[in-house]
């Protein structure tokens, strides 16, 4: 486990619910206003149980993101913080690839990769 780990720097919002040696699956929940502590997350699948709007900051940049519920989007490996600035809670689900799928944190993305259709 990394030590900027979302379910030690973020309890409160992050629970494993399944892993093994290829994949973890994270359970995300928040309420609006709610802030995380900065964290890692390798490459990843996020699919939205809820719609949400959010802002992600990191390395001293800002993105601001809204999807809607339903949506499975590529999150490209990353380090970063976010805070809730919607009014509904966010409910979803992350699938963290392992080894050297993982990918390495690049200072150039911040956020959702775009989909492909």
């Amino acid at each position: 486990m990394v030590p900027d780990d979302p379910t030690t720097t973020n309890p409160d919002h992050y629970r494993t619910l399944w892993e093994n040696e290829f994949v973890r699956v994270l359970e995300y929940l928040d309420e609006p206003g709610d802030r995380t502590a900065p964290h890692h997350h390798p490459n990843s699948v996020m699919v939205t149980l809820s719609s949400f709007s959010r802002r992600l900051s990191a390395g001293g940049r800002e993105f601001e993101t809204e999807l809607p519920a339903g949506q499975a989007v590529w999150i490209p490996a990353q380090r970063h913080s976010g805070e809730n600035t919607g009014d509904t809670p966010t409910h979803t689900i992350f699938v963290e690839l392992k080894g050297a799928s993982a990918g390495e944190a690049s200072g150039g993305v911040l956020g959702p990769a775009p989909s492909s259709p």
